[in-house]
């Protein structure tokens, strides 16, 4: 497939309509995998609804994350790193890691120290805010920015990439990597479409310019928490 989860240890959740026995799926991860949808790549585009942008009242902080949800010590932050790790880390008490090495697909670049990397959300969190979130309850909020159940919502990149995209749709920003367009494209997809979230006009006419120029491609899209 070409455009495959980034995270194997949750690769399942979205690479799977039928729900998989890996112990690994938590049990929302199984059910949204059971009521996924796939589209195809060229239509994903017009799936997204449609709206104008809407900023007012955005604060970060009205999204709890890098929470640990299932208390087992590490944060959202140190689940990503450790799954999206090809070389896993020794993991210590505290989740304290060493070694690792790591690929930020951005910008091709590989990565052996855990501090150079930031965790981005796919879809920023002032863009899912923009697009929708602004109407969501606290809790909804907290569950898209600590979102594990989908592989494509949270990317290890380099910090200076992460930064360097800040809140910016692809009509405003693209990783520098070229080859890595048609992936960045079906992830940013699949995370509007998971979570409902609309599109600019400038953004639809962006992702429809980028996808045609990649192979039409299914998505697997899970159903929102």
């Amino acid at each position: 497939m070409l455009f495959p989860p980034r995270r194997p240890l949750l690769a399942a959740a979205a690479a799977a309509i039928v729900v998989c026995s890996s112990p690994v799926l938590s049990a929302s991860a199984a059910s949204s995998a059971a009521s996924a949808d796939t589209v195809m790549l060229w239509d994903a585009v017009a799936a997204l609804p449609s709206a104008g942008e809407y900023r007012d009242g955005y604060t970060r902080t009205s999204f709890r994350h890098w929470i640990d949800s299932d208390r087992d010590g590490c944060t959202t932050r140190q689940e990503v790193l450790i799954a999206e790790a090809v070389q896993p880390p020794q993991v210590g008490a505290g989740c304290t890691m060493s070694g690792g090495v790591w690929h930020s697909y951005y910008d091709d670049v590989i990565v052996t120290d855990a501090t150079r990397l930031d965790i981005d959300h796919m879809v920023p969190l002032a863009e899912a805010w923009d697009s929708g979130a602004h109407a969501w309850a606290a809790n909804q909020r907290e569950a898209y920015a600590n979102d594990l159940d989908e592989p494509r919502a949270l990317v290890a990149v380099t910090a200076r990439t992460n930064r360097s995209k800040s809140d910016q749709d692809p009509a405003e920003w693209l990783p520098p990597d070229q080859a890595a367009h048609c992936r960045y494209v079906a992830d940013w997809l699949t995370v509007k479409l998971r979570w409902r979230l609309a599109a600019d006009a400038a953004e639809k006419d962006t992702l429809a310019s980028l996808s045609t120029a990649c192979p039409n491609e299914p998505l697997t899209v899970p159903a929102m928490p």
